[in-house]
């Protein structure tokens, strides 16, 4: 989901110089190993959630909320000083466009994470002794859905954006703060990341998306971080002295 850290990277004054200190191939396997184990957590706690909860839908995902908001702290803290931490094809292509990520290191990282995220889904499977390859049937259709997909990734990158212009070490905190808000406020609970989608369509699982309802799901997401980009790079944009 970033070093200082999302799900983001810290500011280019702080992050850019000790992620120089690692080649390409150990960046890449942060984000496939970041994003894998950030899918193990939402995957598994969901299905462990669902099995503990007796039905309770509410029980389950506040299990789900909160072993996802711990996992994204630990992660980010980890990996961040590697790879800047991204997880997320959507704050991948906001670095891009700010210049502070190349455009065939993103294509890269899109690619690590995507692969990541599947074999994540595919662990979690094999942990709770479910099939290893399955297609989700849970639908989230409807222009709500969709809707809400988009105002969680407008926060997510909002607030990983702020965080690394004016408190980079509480990164990580921020990040997982937010997605704990998020899973509750939002109607999707806030998926808020391609690779996440496309992965957890690969779960017939408490958390999973059926792949019908994918598309929207990433439109919106990537429309959500353009927008963002877009307002926080003027909004937060440094003052020249006077």
């Amino acid at each position: 989901m970033t070093q200082a850290v999302f799900s983001a990277e810290t500011s280019s004054a702080s992050l850019e110089p000790p992620l120089q200190r690692f080649d390409l191939p150990r960046r890449l396997t942060a984000e496939a190993l970041g994003t894998a184990l950030l899918l193990a957590i939402v995957i598994g706690s969901g299905i462990m959630g669902e099995r503990l909860a007796a039905g309770n839908v509410a029980v389950a995902l506040l299990g789900n909320t909160l072993a996802t908001r711990a996992g994204l702290v630990v992660l980010i803290t980890m990996f961040g000083p590697i790879s800047g931490a991204h997880f997320n094809p959507a704050v991948t292509l906001v670095f891009a466009t700010r210049r502070e990520i190349v455009a065939s290191v993103a294509v890269a990282y899109i690619m690590a994470q995507v692969v990541g995220a599947i074999v994540g889904v595919w662990a979690a499977h094999l942990m709770f002794g479910e099939a290893m390859f399955q297609i989700s049937a849970k639908f989230r259709d409807g222009a709500a859905q969709a809707f809400s997909e988009g105002v969680a990734t407008f926060g997510l990158v909002a607030a990983i954006l702020g965080s690394i212009r004016f408190r980079p070490e509480a990164t990580p905190f921020i990040v997982g703060l937010y997605i704990t808000s998020a899973y509750w406020f939002t109607a999707s609970t806030s998926f808020a990341n391609p690779a996440v989608t496309v992965a957890r369509s690969l779960s017939n699982t408490f958390a999973g998306i059926a792949p019908s309802s994918a598309p929207a799901f990433i439109l919106a997401q990537l429309a959500g971080a353009a927008i963002a980009a877009a307002l926080c790079g003027w909004l937060f944009k440094q003052e020249r002295p006077a």
